[in-house]
């Protein structure tokens, strides 16, 4: 399941107690202090991985808390600091303050990581209170407790290439034909309601990473549907493919379907509809497609690269157009 919001408690470990201890050994009547200092607790990291697409391996915990750092022991001994808690995330991973909604990090590179919890220092041991007038202090620290907060996470998808259009446009189509990805596929509106990501390799090497984003729908801009669920997974794309639907059996004129996807960019950025695009015209396979395709060609002024998954037409001059984003 696609989870791309997310909200929990986070708690570093509290650190562990000083210990009150005095050195004792035969014919030795008053040892000096040798109580050790506890240990410091685990903090709470989270760390981008090329490896997770989705929050939903974080899903249904409300708190994630880190070990407690172990107490002092005799003879000067430090107890032992506990290992952190690291919880992967998807690039493109966004931490927030639940609480005051600030922006924390923004986790985008492979590796990358973010304390978002601190544990507690460990509490000195009686050792440490040792004066020239008080030789035998019998008290030690406590552990701190560890930092805690509530925090938000908000995954916007990192991609080279975003495909939007109305429903059943054949977004999911092109990208299980590019690549491996296996999103649902049938032949009706909103078969896809989550973001899939697929590699699109070349034959000369190399490759780039594709978005399918879930069909948008009139007034997604303002949040109608899952609007702006779906529309933030294209802000961090290189380029768009806007996909019409140009067959006979279209839900949407071809000129139509074009006007609403651009006028829902343009709505919910200015800077997304500045956003390279080419438009590609789907299921391109008879005469009256091929005119409808070239109705939107004319009346539109774009480019339109015209597309069968069924005859593989046009993929090679499409492949040619995600060459150059490399």
């Amino acid at each position: 399941m696609f989870v791309d919001e997310l909200e929990f408690r986070v708690a570093g470990g509290r650190g562990g107690d000083g210990c009150v201890s005095f050195h004792r050994e035969k014919f030795v009547t008053r040892g000096g202090p040798n109580g050790g200092d506890g240990g410091r607790g685990g903090d709470v990291v989270l760390q981008a991985s090329p490896h997770e697409n989705t929050l939903f391996h974080l899903a249904g915990r409300p708190l994630y808390g880190a070990r407690n750092g172990q107490p002092g022991g005799t003879s000067d001994m430090t107890g032992a600091s506990a290992d952190d808690l690291v919880l992967d995330v998807p690039l493109g991973t966004q931490v927030f303050d639940a609480d005051r909604g600030n922006l924390l990090r923004d986790l985008t590179d492979a590796g990358e990581s973010f304390v978002v919890a601190r544990g507690g220092r460990g509490g000195r041991g009686n050792a440490r209170f040792a004066t020239a007038t008080n030789r035998t202090p019998r008290e030690a620290e406590s552990g701190r407790p560890g930092e805690e907060r509530r925090v938000r996470l908000s995954l916007k998808l990192i991609a080279d290439v975003g495909l939007v259009g109305l429903p059943n446009a054949g977004k999911s189509t092109l990208l299980a034909t590019l690549s491996r990805a296996r999103p649902r596929i049938a032949a009706y509106p909103f078969t896809t309601l989550e973001p899939h990501l697929g590699i699109v390799p070349f034959p000369d090497g190399g490759s780039i990473v594709m978005a399918d984003i879930p069909g948008l729908i009139e007034g997604a801009a303002e949040g109608r549907g899952l609007g702006h669920q779906f529309l933030k997974h294209v802000e961090r794309t290189r380029a768009l493919l806007q996909l019409v639907d140009c067959s006979a059996l279209a839900d949407t004129d071809p000129l139509e379907a074009w006007r609403i996807v651009l006028a829902e960019l343009r709505g919910y950025s200015d800077e997304l509809a500045r956003r390279p695009r080419l438009v590609v015209a789907t299921k391109v396979e008879d005469d009256d497609s091929r005119a409808a395709a070239a109705r939107l060609r004319a009346e539109t002024g774009e480019v339109v690269v015209e597309l069968s998954a069924v005859t593989r037409g046009g993929l090679e001059q499409l492949l040619g157009y995600l060459r150059r984003l490399r």
